[in-house]
């Protein structure tokens, strides 16, 4: 059953690979300067298949194994376009599936067959200025009123934030209780009146991806736009936060796994001393150290996806992939850098852009602190 999957998915990825090579390649640096992927490449993915794969063919997807959806994102961040990569994933893999998971059959039929054709991009609305990885601690709230409630508050570092027209608001619906019991989860359409997308921020890394902040001045939500249960919204973040992490942890090792490639090439081109510096044993014990890295961790990933395909994924081995791979991931791509020279520091060479890109992999989705408190907390309540 597998290697029929895994044919599959080859097919798959030969279309993968052609579409990054024809419609993100040539544009890539154009994206870049201008800090946003225009929409028609999110029209051009939708055509070509490439979205929601795994989204039930009644809501438009094709209703496929996971797998396909990860190879989508981890092509793209073996290639180096790793925001397009990330931009993808939040759409994709979170945004989609909170819709799919927690949603009513009015607001999977409303949203995922445009999720899936790439006309209503999707956005986490989660982290504010003061409540980063401890969610518990956001201000964001909406208050009951006659025709629902009125949500206020802000948000920031949200994918996706210039280009999506759907957002999935947490925000606080009981004051009276801490916020694991008093937290739900909104739609909020990107022209709600009292709604209003913030500056896109200027990262060090992940430029062609837009990441916004945002700001709710009493907007008003319905009974329709309530995602999930009132004041249960907490329960769906942490139901849907290890697919995020895993998610997360496969592209960080596809993107390691791409610099790697990048490396070799380089080393075995470069000349010093009058060899290809590949002869030299510091370069090829470097290199066994990488490979065994990404190779270790690819047989992680692959093992985790299928826990999630069979739904027995645990909120521990998420946190494990998700610290372990990133860290792996910046690690492998910093070794890779050094290999390059002063020429790696150079922006002309795709390197600079892996290095610069990844860093963040440590932070978001959880810090790779909060996953090792999660891991030790988990491991040490079995003892």
């Amino acid at each position: 059953m597998r290697s029929e999957l895994q044919q599959e998915l080859n097919i798959f990825r030969e279309t993968v690979v052609r579409f990054i090579e024809n419609e993100v390649a040539p544009y890539y640096e154009e994206w870049e300067k201008n800090k946003i992927v225009p929409k028609s490449v999110w029209h051009k993915m939708g055509e070509e298949g490439l979205l929601c794969c795994d989204i039930p063919e009644e809501y438009g997807g094709f209703g496929v194994s996971v797998d396909f959806n990860f190879l989508v994102t981890e092509e793209l961040a073996r290639a180096g376009f790793f925001a397009l990569s990330c931009n993808v994933l939040v759409h994709a893999d979170i945004a989609a599936h909170y819709i799919l998971n927690l949603g009513t059959q009015e607001q999977k039929q409303k949203y995922l067959p445009k999720m899936v054709s790439g006309h209503c991009i999707g956005a986490i609305c989660m982290t504010e200025p003061g409540a980063g990885s401890d969610l518990q601690g956001m201000k964001t709230t909406a208050t009951k009123a006659d025709f629902g409630w009125s949500i206020s508050g802000s948000k920031t570092f949200i994918t996706n934030g210039q280009n999506a027209s759907i957002y999935i608001v947490a925000a606080k619906t009981n004051l009276a209780v801490a916020g694991s019991k008093g937290t739900s989860l909104f739609l909020v359409d990107g022209d709600s009146e009292g709604f209003s997308r913030g500056q896109n921020l200027h990262k060090i890394g992940q430029e062609a991806g837009d990441t916004s902040e945002l700001f709710f001045d009493n907007v008003t939500v319905t009974q329709n736009d309530l995602l999930g249960e009132l004041d249960k919204g907490f329960l769906g973040l942490m139901h849907e936060l290890p697919r995020e992490r895993l998610s997360c942890a496969a592209v960080g090792v596809a993107h390691a796994e791409g610099a790697l490639s990048l490396a070799l090439e380089y080393i075995k081109e470069r000349y010093a001393f009058g060899q290809p510096i590949a002869q030299l044993q510091s370069i090829r014990h470097k290199i066994a150290e990488m490979k065994s890295q990404t190779e270790l961790h690819r047989i992680m990933i692959e093992h985790y996806k299928t826990l999630l395909t069979e739904k027995k994924l645990t909120t521990e081995q998420a946190s494990i992939a998700k610290f372990s791979a990133c860290e792996m991931e910046c690690k492998v791509i910093d070794e890779a850098l050094q290999m390059f020279g002063g020429y790696g520091y150079m922006k002309e060479y795709p390197i600079s852009r892996f290095y610069v890109d990844a860093r963040v992999q440590r932070i978001y989705g959880g810090t790779s602190e909060i996953m090792k408190e999660i891991i030790g907390k988990s491991v040490i309540g079995r003892l």
